[in-house]
């Protein structure tokens, strides 16, 4: 622990780790040390009771070689990332831009379409089964208005996928928020200039608005690929997997592999896997930010 040199600068000091320590203690019991533990049992054998077997990467290989399962819950999770994600930014993006208007009642518009980032896995999970409910269902019975046959939402594998991205696409209101406050940011000036120079509102907004928001943009894509990879609440509440393994995401493969199989280390290596996938593609992204993202000062307004 560092401590400056004069009397009162390590008085401050002192009562600083002091102020932090509770949440020092809550990351390193509750953060740190089970992710550590859990890269070690990635490498064991063991079932939550008994002695733990140091094998390698014997579950490694067996992942990768011999179970189908894994796979199929690694597909799953890649269509779901593949289906919400792209159309959860455009969305959200689309949103922010409707919403970044100076009109009467926009605040009310603003407060409804961020209402549901605010509710709670359970509670949604529960409201979205009564939603895509076959017979009683509030969607089959608007589709039932144009002659749509009733489509079995939850229960049938053609559909499921389709309804949880719908489902997704519902809560798009954390993003637009995020969006809204980088559209609030951009200087005025800039829009005033790109005016007196001629340029139509499409210009302003490929040359301008969604240059200097792209910071924005960036973080949505890195925290929402990040939450798309680990969702687990809905799909456990709605179908616990199903139907025939459609909606078997990667985290609802480790809590069965946990808590019902008791092969803790299997499924530490699959949380194990799970990270480095995201780690990668985070890294990626990363990587190529400095060929797309943008900021003030860094844009020049071509109109």
């Amino acid at each position: 622990m560092f401590l400056p040199k004069t009397k009162l600068a390590r008085s401050e000091a002192l009562s600083g780790y002091l102020y932090i320590m509770p949440w020092i203690l809550g990351f390193l019991l509750f953060t740190a040390i089970p992710i550590i533990a859990s890269i070690y049992l990635a490498f064991t054998s063991y079932r939550g009771y008994g002695d733990i077997n140091w094998i390698g990467f014997a579950n490694f290989t067996k992942m990768f070689t011999g179970d189908d399962i894994f796979w199929q819950s690694a597909k799953v999770t890649l269509i779901y990332v593949i289906g919400f994600l792209p159309p959860g930014l455009v969305l959200g993006y689309s949103i922010a831009l409707l919403m970044n208007r100076d009109v009467p009642g926009i605040t009310f518009f603003r407060t409804i379409y961020y209402l549901p980032a605010i509710l709670t896995g359970v509670a949604v999970a529960m409201m979205w089964q009564f939603v895509f409910h076959r017979e009683f269902g509030i969607l089959n019975s608007i589709l039932g208005w144009f002659g749509i046959v009733r489509i079995s939402w939850l229960n049938d594998t053609r559909w499921v996928m389709v309804a949880f991205i719908i489902m997704g696409l519902w809560g798009v209101g954390s993003g637009m928020i995020i969006y809204l406050a980088g559209l609030q940011s951009i200087p005025s000036d800039l829009y005033e200039a790109a005016t007196i120079d001629g340029a139509n509102p499409w210009q302003k907004l490929w040359k301008i608005t969604i240059p200097l928001t792209t910071p924005v943009i960036f973080f949505n894509l890195v925290t929402g690929m990040i939450a798309t990879f680990q969702i687990f609440t809905t799909a456990f509440i709605m179908t616990e997997g199903g139907p025939n393994y459609a909606t078997y995401f990667f985290s609802v493969n480790i809590y069965h592999t946990t808590f019902r199989s008791l092969r803790l280390g299997y499924a530490s290596a699959m949380a194990l896997v799970l990270f480095l996938l995201i780690l990668g593609l985070t890294s990626i992204v990363l990587y190529t930010s400095s060929r797309w993202v943008y900021y003030s000062g860094g844009v020049e307004v071509d109109a």
